[in-house]
């Protein structure tokens, strides 16, 4: 295995991984404002488990776009990941990638200011995760190579789609009661 096979391998593990622990953060995250995941456990429980894998996806992210950075074959540069669109090859996936990166970064180190901040922006930055976790979608949907294995596929889809169907319950369902 040459060293640009290693490193593309660890940007599509990572990136996978990445993904993963967005979609547990974001339906956590909804699933605490809704109450449909009640049966699973109490809010303390879901709580924690959104805030774990809110911190989770960092370290899958740096090393996801640091394996394409180093990545010879990837033609991506350092500023690509903080410039959307900027990049010339690829120039909507990875910009949709590099957008969801700023507005991840805004809405996870912001939570840390929460308690700083007004309510009311903090919620309205906090609900740009549903933002992010689209252009994440969108950035692996255009961009992954791994959609032509069926069962990632699958998953990508159907954690798509769940949390599409969360979104639309806490649309019109609301703020469920403390």
């Amino acid at each position: 295995m040459t060293d640009d096979q290693l490193l593309w391998t660890l940007a599509r593990v990572t990136a996978l991984s990445a993904y993963g622990s967005l979609v547990v953060a974001v339906l956590t995250g909804i699933a605490l404002r809704t109450g449909v995941l009640d049966w699973l456990g109490s809010n303390r429980i879901l709580r924690s488990l959104h805030e774990y894998t809110t911190l989770l996806w960092v370290p899958f992210a740096v090393l996801h776009v640091s394996a394409l950075v180093l990545d010879s074959t990837a033609r991506v540069g350092w500023l690509d990941l903080f410039v959307p669109f900027r990049s010339p090859y690829g120039t909507i996936a990875i910009g949709l990638g590099t957008l969801s990166l700023d507005l991840l970064l805004a809405v996870t180190l912001t939570s840390f200011f929460k308690r700083r901040m007004r309510a009311d922006v903090w919620r309205w930055l906090h609900r740009l995760a549903y933002v992010a976790f689209v252009c994440a979608f969108a950035h692996a949907v255009l961009g992954g190579s791994d959609f032509s294995d069926p069962i990632v596929s699958a998953i990508t889809w159907g954690a798509a789609a769940g949390l599409a169907i969360l979104a639309m319950t806490r649309v019109f369902a609301g703020r469920l009661p403390a």
